[in-house]
């Protein structure tokens, strides 16, 4: 029977998970949008393409460190708990986030500054590799059987929410400021602001008891005192199914909400400020429509929404981007919409079916490294391969090929490997 302080702490779990997810997004992926600002300033060329291909090839390795993150906090929160490693992955992004906004630039210490660059971005990917799969197993644990997919859509909602305001913060600063301003000392003031709000998110997660999953086995004894080599030797199925399943996943998500708008910008021509504003919109969709399309999944099952956007994506990214080449506005935002629409349909039951593949003694570790590896490889890079297959191929649309092709597998992951967890207990 469910008692108002359950529901009270469910609150208190929903609004503090969202709150951290929204600003360790935020400060991860604020870089991604001011990338073709921060690219001249730390690696000057006189080819503004290979400046741009060198600030996203950054943005990867921040990526290229989410699974040694996953590694690391995946292991605490199994071990200690899902409160505790939340709360010092976000020391580590505030820290790391900070760094970022006070780092000099190449004109002034020369060939150290894009070193430093890189090391505050390794310590980035470092915490957000510990965020998702422990956030998503702190949720969903805590929800109602019948309501686990709206409690972990919640987790994708937040998260883009954090895109969404690095978004918006970027399109603010490129229609406010001058481009001698933006680049002397505008970009800075995300990373500033960003470090300041993390802290309201740390105190709010402290305030949090541990999921009733984890405090049962802790009970009984029954935590697992090495959860990844645990994982290597009696789950490496699931573990596999995670990375088939998180494949298209990630490589649609980072190719449209960190890659287009350099690709309206750049290569169709639309206004830096617009391009941000037409992606914000998109990601304003996709974070509206999350939960309810999270709490559908909860009536209908996770894979009639997992498979279904995964279909639609392998087939109309082409088209998709050929439109947007057309470097007209209105097109542009109205295939965002589109798209942002498709990306929620997996975005939305994506955390909790994840979670759901895991028992309790392994879940965050298992989660951690095997969502983590594959965003790492594939999520991470998808901006750079997109502007390398445009820069190399000559055609516009190019970047379709790689997501339908990625997206093509995980249809056939779900379809073949992914059972129905919907109607079924979580996993002890």
């Amino acid at each position: 029977m469910r008692t108002p302080s359950d529901d009270s702490m469910r609150r208190k779990v929903l609004v503090a998970g969202s709150v951290g997810s929204v600003t360790e997004w935020f400060g991860f992926t604020i870089y991604g949008y001011l990338a073709t600002v921060i690219g001249p300033l730390f690696f000057p060329s006189a080819d503004p393409l290979a400046a741009t291909l060198a600030a996203f090839a950054v943005f990867a390795v921040g990526f290229l460190a989410r699974p040694v993150g996953g590694f690391l906090f995946g292991h605490i929160a199994d071990r200690v708990g899902r409160r505790n490693s939340l709360s010092w992955s976000f020391i580590l992004m505030a820290f790391a986030t900070l760094s970022i906004g006070l780092l000099p630039t190449y004109t002034q210490i020369g060939a150290l500054a894009p070193v430093l660059l890189v090391i505050a971005r390794t310590v980035q990917g470092l915490s957000v590799g510990g965020e998702i799969g422990v956030s998503s197993s702190l949720m969903v644990e805590y929800a109602p059987d019948s309501r686990r997919g709206y409690y972990g859509s919640w987790t994708a909602a937040s998260g883009t929410a954090g895109l969404l305001l690095g978004s918006v913060t970027a399109t603010l600063l490129t229609s406010v400021l001058s481009e001698e301003a933006l680049g002397s000392w505008g970009w800075r003031v995300p990373f500033l602001l960003g470090t300041l709000v993390g802290v309201v998110g740390w105190y709010m997660r402290r305030r949090i008891d541990d999921t009733p999953s984890f405090r049962t086995i802790k009970r009984a004894g029954e935590v697992e005192s090495a959860p990844v080599a645990e994982v290597l030797r009696n789950h490496k199925k699931d573990a596999l199914t995670a990375v088939g399943f998180t494949l298209g996943y990630t490589v649609t998500y980072w190719t449209f909400l960190a890659y287009v708008p350099s690709f309206v910008s750049q290569v169709a021509g639309l206004s830096l400020s617009l391009a941000l504003l037409s992606n914000s919109l998109g990601l304003l969709l996709l974070i509206l429509v999350t939960p309810a399309l999270g709490a559908l999944s909860d009536r209908v099952g996770r894979k009639p929404l997992l498979v279904s956007a995964m279909v639609c994506l392998a087939v109309f990214t082409y088209p998709a981007f050929l439109l947007m080449s057309t470097g007209s506005f209105l097109v542009i935002l109205t295939v965002q919409l589109f798209l942002g629409f498709l990306v929620a349909l997996f975005n939305a039951p994506a955390p909790t079916t994840l979670v759901e593949l895991f028992s309790t003694r392994v879940r965050a570790s298992a989660f951690s490294m095997s969502y983590n590896l594959t965003v790492a490889v594939f999520g991470g890079t998808a901006p750079y391969v997109s502007t390398f297959l445009v820069a190399r191929t000559g055609n516009n649309a190019a970047p379709a090929f790689y997501v339908a092709v990625t997206t093509m597998i995980t249809t056939l992951v779900l379809i073949g490997v992914v059972k129905e967890t919907h109607n079924k207990p979580l996993k002890r």
